[in-house]
């Protein structure tokens, strides 16, 4: 149990309400009780505030809440949910050490407080560092370096020499390092083309469960400072995604694309490949960039153009029948008037 007064001091929240009331667990507000706290970030939910047994709630500055709650007040309700959520639930576990049922090359070089489950296979030269946990199943292949604080989670694939920095989490079954989609034709057939790149992810990255990021052909395909992978991601050789961006899942990025910082795409969007976008560019979902894109915007539609843009012309889309019902009537009546004048009537 903990305060109201600790956790706001944890988030910098004011409290409207008793300082000492007791809080255990996070919870919804439908399902709250006395000893939870909750959140409420979308206006959507807040006739539900009403009937909530919360011991305490997350609110914005300003929003009006019925009388008798116990309130944090701050600026963004949805990053102080996230904070403490995480320190309400969020517990690494001690370090369990190294399972007899791991294959361990000798030349791994692995730091203190690292955990590896039974069924993982770290290779040559690979480096580990401290308090890194690897689930079972995990296979780290040659000369792959790992930061500190990493969890890789039950089989996952980290390829030969690749890189990944410190405090990344992978979630299950993704790949880092498969090979390129790369194969030259000639003529009968299509020669492969070996990928002798790698992968760099940066320090606090996140990759979704079955998302694969593949090799470069040459040099590195890197995914920037705090990038966040939703599952079923797939990005392609020598891309760069830049810091911060965020991509939602089944999303493709064609090959040596450069995606910029602070970018957001939807669930089944994609970018053709050998584009630049700018920072800050939001690509609606399904929308699919077909080439350079600025960013400072948000688009959409296939092939992506301005929000704006897409929406009025999905309006005229949807008017299409209609509208062809009126040129074919339209033209008969020219019809007419031409057979009318050319009677000379």
């Amino acid at each position: 149990m903990v305060k109201l007064r600790e956790l706001a001091a944890l988030i910098g929240a004011g409290i409207d309400g008793d300082p000492d009331v007791e809080i255990q667990r996070m919870a919804t507000i439908d399902q709250a009780q006395k000893s939870d706290i909750t959140f409420l970030a979308n206006p959507k939910y807040l006739p539900l505030l009403a009937e909530t047994q919360a011991g305490a709630v997350i609110i914005g500055i300003g929003v009006e809440a019925p009388a008798g709650l116990n309130l944090l007040r701050c600026e963004n309700p949805y990053l102080a949910f996230a904070k403490i959520l995480t320190f309400l639930h969020v517990q690494r576990p001690d370090s369990q050490g190294i399972s007899p049922r791991a294959s361990i090359d000798p030349t791994a070089e692995i730091a203190a407080g690292v955990t590896i489950h039974p069924g993982c296979v770290v290779g040559a030269r690979v480096k580990i560092g401290s308090h890194t946990t690897l689930y079972s199943n995990v296979v780290l292949y040659d000369d792959v370096t790992l930061g500190e604080d990493c969890i890789i989670h039950a089989g996952v694939v980290i390829r030969e020499g690749c890189r990944i920095g410190h405090r990344v989490i992978i979630q299950p079954s993704a790949v880092i390092g498969s090979d390129g989609f790369g194969f030259a034709p000639d003529g009968e057939r299509y020669y492969k083309i070996p990928q002798i790149g790698i992968v760099v992810v940066e320090d606090d990255v996140e990759v979704g469960a079955c998302s694969c990021i593949d090799r470069a052909a040459l040099g590195v395909t890197r995914l920037g400072q705090g990038v966040k992978l939703d599952n079923m991601v797939q990005i392609a050789h020598n891309v760069t995604i830049g810091a911060h961006t965020v991509i939602a899942a089944q999303t493709g990025i064609s090959g040596s694309s450069k995606i910029g910082r602070h970018c957001t795409f939807g669930g089944q969007s994609s970018s053709a490949g050998h584009i630049k976008t700018g920072d800050n560019l939001i690509v609606a979902g399904r929308g699919a960039l077909a080439g350079n894109t600025d960013g400072d915007q948000i688009v959409s539609g296939v092939p992506a153009i301005p929000h704006r843009d897409w929406l009025k012309a999905s309006m005229i889309f949807a008017k299409l029948p209609s509208l062809r019902k009126e040129v074919l009537r339209m033209q008969r009546e020219i019809d007419l008037l031409k057979n009318v004048i050319d009677k000379g009537e």
